[in-house]
C-alpha cells in the first residue's frame, strides 16, 4: 500500500512544509549552522587567498630562484635568536663567486639601506613636498635586470656605466609614483633622497599586496632602486645584503649543492655544523608558509564546529519536540500501513532539510562577505569550502536527526493513537 511521504520527494515536501509553517522556530534552531558554515567558508576563502598571494608574490622570483641572507628566511614566529645575529653578512664577493658556479645563471645581490644608523631613518622627499621614511631603500646591480624580481613598466634600468660611477639614479616602484608623482610621468623627475638629488630613470609594475597594501614596509610597492655605489654613499658601512641566485634551467638541485658548498667554505662552516646562513627556495618558502596556515586552518575549523555543534543540538531538540507534536500524526500514518523505516526517512529528511537551508543561508552570507574581505585581504573561495560547508550542515541534520527520528519511528502506533 503506498501512502503519502512513501518516497524520498514526498517526505522532502512534508519536511519544507513544516519549515515554512513554523518559520521562527525554524531559524533560530538552524541559527548555529549558519553562523558554522559562514565561518567555514571566510576562514578557507581568507587562508585560501593569502596563500595564493604568497605563492605569486614568491613565484615571481622565478621558481628556479635560490634567495640567500645570513638570518633565517620566511615567517618567524620568534626573534632571531643569538647566532643569527651573530653572523657575519653577506658580501659582494660572496655573490661574484656564485655567480660564477656553473650551475648558476645568475646572482644579484640587493642592500637594503633604509635604515641609517642608530635607527635613523633615510628620508625621502619629492618636489610636490611629501617626505616618507617608510621607503624600501635597496641598492643593486644592473644584472637585477635579467631576473624577474621586478617588472619594468616604464623608462630603464640603470647601466653598468652608471653603476661604475655610482650614479644617482633611480626606478621606483608603483607606491612611489603614486605618492610623489601623482600627475604625469615621473621619468626624468628627481627625487631626494638622504639630502641627495636622483633622477628616475624608470618606473616598475605594481606588485599584488598581500595584506592590503598600504604605505609603509609592508608594501612591496613602495620601494626604490639604485646602483650599490649610490646606497653606499648614502650609507657607507651599509652591509645588509641579500643575494638572488637563480640556477640553470634543470639544474635548480645541483645549483643548491654547489651555492651551499661554496657558503660552507667561504663562512668556515665546520664539518657536521649547520649552515651559518640561511638559503631558501621558491618552493621551501610556499611550503613553509602553508605549513603554518594549514595548522591555522585546522584550529580555526575546530573553532567554527563549534557553532555547527550548537546549532545540531538545536535541531535535535526541535526535533524532539516536533516528535511529541505530532505524536498523533504518527500513529496514523502508521495505521494505514507505514513502517518503521519510512518514520525514521522521513524526520532525517525534515532534520537534513532543516539544517541543509541553513547551510545554504550560511554559504551566500559567507560569500557576501569574502567579497567585502576582498577589499581588504587577498581572498578566494576554492571549490571545495561551499561544498564543504553545504555537506556538513546537512551531515549535522542527519547524525542530531537521528536519535528523535529514531524514537517517532518506535512509537506504539495504538499508545500514538490515543496521544491527546
Amino acid at each position: 500500500m503506498r501512502f503519502l511521504g512513501n518516497t524520498f520527494i514526498e517526505n522532502f515536501k512534508m519536511a519544507f512544509q513544516t519549515l515554512r509553517s513554523n518559520k521562527l522556530r525554524s531559524f533560530l534552531t538552524i541559527f548555529g549552522v549558519i553562523i558554522g558554515v559562514i565561518t567555514v567558508m571566510l576562514i578557507s576563502s581568507i587562508i585560501s587567498g593569502i596563500n595564493v598571494a604568497v605563492e605569486k608574490q614568491v613565484e615571481s622570483f622565478g621558481t628556479r630562484s635560490i634567495f640567500l641572507y645570513k638570518m633565517d628566511i620566511g615567517i618567524r614566529t620568534s626573534a632571531p635568536t643569538r647566532e643569527e645575529r651573530m653572523r657575519k653578512p653577506l658580501t659582494m664577493d660572496d655573490a661574484e663567486a656564485i655567480r660564477n658556479l656553473p650551475s648558476i645563471e645568475l646572482a644579484v645581490p640587493f642592500l637594503d639601506i633604509s635604515n641609517n644608523f642608530f635607527g635613523q631613518k633615510i628620508l625621502v622627499t619629492g618636489k610636490n613636498g611629501k617626505t616618507s621614511s617608510a621607503v624600501q631603500l635597496n641598492g643593486t646591480l644592473p644584472d637585477v635586470e635579467k631576473s624577474s624580481t621586478e617588472i619594468l613598466l616604464e623608462g630603464r634600468w640603470f647601466t653598468q656605466s652608471e653603476s661604475d660611477n655610482k650614479a644617482d639614479v633611480c626606478l621606483i616602484g608603483a607606491s612611489v609614483v603614486d605618492n610623489y608623482f601623482p600627475y604625469g610621468s615621473p621619468v626624468g623627475q628627481t627625487l631626494e633622497i638622504g639630502g641627495r638629488e636622483f633622477r628616475v630613470i624608470g618606473t616598475l609594475e605594481k606588485k599584488e599586496q598581500l595584506f592590503g597594501g598600504g604605505g609603509g614596509n609592508n608594501d612591496q610597492s613602495n620601494s626604490v632602486y639604485m646602483p650599490i655605489g649610490a646606497a653606499l654613499r648614502l650609507k657607507p658601512f651599509a652591509d645588509d645584503l641579500f643575494i638572488l641566485a637563480v640556477a640553470r634551467e634543470g639544474m635548480l638541485s645541483e645549483g643548491k649543492d654547489q651555492v651551499q658548498d661554496l657558503l660552507r667554505v667561504r663562512r668556515n662552516a665546520k664539518y657536521g655544523e649547520p649552515n651559518n646562513f640561511a638559503m631558501e627556495t621558491a618552493a621551501s618558502l610556499i611550503e613553509q608558509f602553508q605549513s603554518i596556515t594549514a595548522g591555522v586552518a585546522v584550529a580555526m575549523v575546530v573553532i567554527s564546529s563549534i557553532g555547527l555543534m550548537i546549532g545540531g543540538i538545536g535541531v535535535m531538540n526541535i526535533m524532539l519536540v516536533s516528535v511529541t507534536e505530532r505524536t498523533r500524526e504518527i500513529g496514523i500514518r502508521k495505521a494505514i500501513g507505514a513502517k518503521q523505516s519510512d518514520i525514521l526517512l522521513q524526520f532525517l529528511i525534515e532534520a537534513a532539510t532543516l539544517t541543509g537551508f541553513g547551510g545554504l543561508v550560511g554559504l551566500l552570507i559567507g560569500w557576501a562577505l569574502t567579497l567585502l574581505i576582498a577589499l581588504v585581504f587577498p581572498s578566494y573561495v576554492p571549490w571545495w569550502a561551499p561544498v564543504a560547508g553545504f555537506f556538513a550542515s546537512v551531515g549535522i541534520g542527519i547524525v542530531f536527526g537521528l536519535f528523535p527520528a529514531w524514537k517517532a519511528a518506535r512509537l506504539d502506533p495504538i499508545e500514538a493513537l490515543r496521544y491527546e
